[in-house]
């Protein structure tokens, strides 16, 4: 089954970071886009998440010193290691979180968990 990104509902995940989520039975995919300037804040989670870099600068802090992501750079942020960023331009980020995302779902796509 396919799905087109661009129709998924955009959710405010933090300002200036919104994503679309499509999740799976055991996974979340994210695609977010983020504005130039934006910060996460430094947080949590319980999820395995692998962030990949799709276009942009993004300074990324996981558990240490700040790591520069370019384009196509891949970085696994373990289970509840504190993490943050900030993005100096424009960027998209695709993440894949495991397992899913439960407090992401607000009516997104789920492919065969429903």
């Amino acid at each position: 089954m396919k799905h087109t990104i661009s129709t998924i509902t955009l959710f405010e995940i933090s300002r200036g970071f919104n994503a679309r989520f499509f999740h799976t039975g055991s996974m979340t995919i994210a695609y977010v886009e983020v504005d130039e300037g934006a910060e996460l804040p430094e947080h949590t989670h319980l999820h395995e998440q692998v962030t990949t870099l799709l276009e942009g600068w993004f300074d990324l802090i996981v558990g240490g010193p700040k790591q520069a992501l370019e384009p196509g750079y891949v970085c696994v942020i373990p289970s509840n290691v504190p993490h943050s960023g900030k993005a100096h331009t424009r960027c998209r980020i695709m993440d894949l979180f495991n397992p899913v995302r439960e407090d992401f779902r607000k009516g997104e796509v789920a492919y065969g968990v429903r």
